[in-house]
């Protein structure tokens, strides 16, 4: 079922039945076999072409690698709520075709990646930080749609005069079928306003991997913001997450610095905001709210902000901590233009995060209503 939400976070329809269907192919198959799991989701869980793709980066990234050795526990691992039943298998056996080993059991690496998503980020060693990399990367984020002003034809809808006329044209005179078309839905623009002073170090990594799975899966900008405004948006957009972090790194002058959360939020209003970037748009700032210069600029940014946007989420990865409330000065002046504020401290954080910008409310928030009918 982690494996299922994993898919699903990275653009993969997989619907209830779909996930029902796989349970009972992978029960009548061999849990413990690598290739029976992967066979059994690829014929279950994909419904088109275009989730092959993913799929295939999802199984990587979830199950790791194959022929990869069994990884090491994690660490105070709790009890799967479901586990698939491993069946022994003689010693050197290999999967269909003599030429893959079976590897460590996926129902094992499945338990530990379900433990995985519900770690807090900053308690992560080095080889869970690599694990978490991989599934960050399978990742895809898609702004809620709006109604666009072209048209395509469609089975339903409204009358499209012109191609029913050329089609009456074309039969001469003969009755004929009334042509219809229908709004195209898009998504809408998401900006990640994403935090890089010295308070969130513990996140920043895996918030900017978050972020450059986005820019690649669709319309996404990104700026860091900490002492200064940086947009990022061209340098996470290499395809290999790696290089993308290089390339950010050398961009980004104000690493571990303070933070100016209200003079980089006009800044931004000011010279891309305003002009077209968050006019209705899903803008996501991922911070722990902290700021140094005064709060009422950020509360009035922010309110511009809520001005201008479709919706405006808030991230904050010490939301999770116990007995945590928003007291931090610029959290408390920001929080009332705020529609959805949401934690960001793990991987189902995130996941939930990317449920909210799509526009799914059983995301586990609540989301606010609609400011108006339906904003441009």
């Amino acid at each position: 079922m982690g494996f299922v939400r994993a898919l699903r976070a990275a653009g993969v329809d997989a619907s209830t039945e779909r996930l029902y269907a796989f349970l009972r192919a992978v029960d009548v198959l061999r849990p413990g076999m690598r290739a029976d799991v992967y066979w059994a989701g690829r014929a279950t869980l994909c419904g088109g072409h275009d989730d092959l793709e993913r799929y295939e980066r999802v199984f990587a990234a979830y199950f790791g690698p194959a022929g990869q050795g069994a990884r090491q526990a994690v660490r105070a691992a709790p009890p799967p709520r479901m586990r698939l039943a491993v069946r022994d298998a003689p010693a050197g056996a290999r999967g269909p075709g003599g030429n893959e080993p079976l590897g460590p059991p996926a129902a094992a690496l499945a338990s530990a990646a379900e433990v995985l998503r519900h770690r807090d980020v900053a308690d992560l060693d080095a080889t869970e930080r690599t694990q978490l990399n991989r599934l960050l990367a399978a990742f895809a984020l898609h702004g809620q749609t709006r109604r666009s002003a072209r048209r395509r034809p469609a089975r339903r809808g409204d009358v499209d005069t012109r191609r029913t006329v050329r089609e009456l044209l074309r039969r001469g005179g003969e009755p004929a079928l009334l042509r219809r078309h229908a709004r195209v839905r898009q998504p809408r623009r998401v900006v990640l306003l994403v935090d890089v002073s010295g308070s969130m170090a513990p996140y920043a990594d895996a918030l900017l991997r978050f972020a450059h799975a986005a820019v690649l899966a669709g319309r996404t900008e990104v700026f860091t913001i900490g002492t200064r405004l940086t947009r990022a948006t061209r340098e996470l957009s290499h395809r290999d997450p790696d290089l993308a972090m290089a390339a950010l790194a050398a961009a980004v002058p104000d690493w571990r610095g303070g933070t100016r959360l209200g003079e980089l939020l006009r800044e931004f209003l000011n010279r891309w905001g305003q002009r077209g970037m968050a006019r209705g748009a899903v803008v996501v700032l991922l911070s722990d709210g902290w700021e140094r210069d005064d709060p009422e600029l950020l509360g009035a940014q922010m309110r511009r902000l809520h001005g201008l946007a479709h919706q405006v989420i808030w991230a904050n990865p010490r939301k999770a901590r116990p007995g945590y409330a928003p007291l931090a000065a610029g959290m408390a002046a920001a929080l009332p233009s705020v529609d959805v504020f949401v934690e960001g401290h793990s991987l189902a954080a995130l996941e939930r995060l990317a449920a909210v910008v799509r526009g799914a409310e059983a995301a586990g928030v609540s989301v606010a209503p609609e400011k108006g009918a339906e904003r441009a």
